[in-house]
């Protein structure tokens, strides 16, 4: 194993203890529900389902308020295939989650950045893409608004699907997606 795939191999236990200190603190509760829906450029839609565990873990640095939470999710993918016509995907998801708040938190946008671990039920194959592995990374970067007492938060995020050149092919698929969260 080369060194850039060495050191990406070594975040993979803190991100998985990452995943299971905030639903362990929570008593498996989780803290919001969100719904999640996209496209990719090459033809395939993404529809997701999610839970969401907030760990205690907030921390204030150049005007920022960083907190951390962690994600379960399933998604269902319908790509293209110009041949058989559409073929469907199915997806589940961890997701830690850093988020940046303005404002020292008291602000209603946020930034978000992960990077998590996905697995699919088969390698995603279509006529412009062939995934070899169906572990892979889940990265997202996003932007989000809370309202409604930050009960209730819409966002856009953009997805990355990868296996870091663990196995190749590894095309990546990319989508943007629009999500909605709600708070209890």
């Amino acid at each position: 194993m080369n060194n850039s795939k060495m050191r990406l191999a070594s975040l993979i236990p803190p991100l998985l203890a990452a995943l299971f200190v905030a639903p362990a603190a929570a008593d498996w509760q989780p803290d919001a529900y969100y719904l999640q829906g996209g496209w990719s450029r090459h033809h395939a839609a993404s529809a997701t389902v999610g839970a969401v565990w907030d760990a205690d873990w907030r921390h204030s640095v150049w005007g920022l308020q960083a907190s951390v939470q962690g994600e379960v999710f399933l998604s269902a993918w319908r790509a293209e295939d110009f041949s058989k016509g559409h073929q469907w995907f199915y997806q589940a998801g961890l997701l830690p989650v850093l988020r940046l708040r303005p404002a020292e938190g008291r602000s209603p946008w946020f930034l978000e950045g992960g990077i998590g671990l996905s697995y699919t039920n088969r390698p995603y194959i279509t006529p412009i893409k062939q995934f070899s592995t169906k572990f892979n990374f889940y990265d997202i970067v996003g932007l989000g608004y809370s309202f409604d007492g930050g009960r209730q938060e819409i966002g856009l995020r953009y997805v990355h699907i990868s296996n870091a050149d663990i196995r190749k092919p590894n095309p990546g698929e990319d989508f943007v997606l629009l999500r909605y969260a709600r708070r209890f």
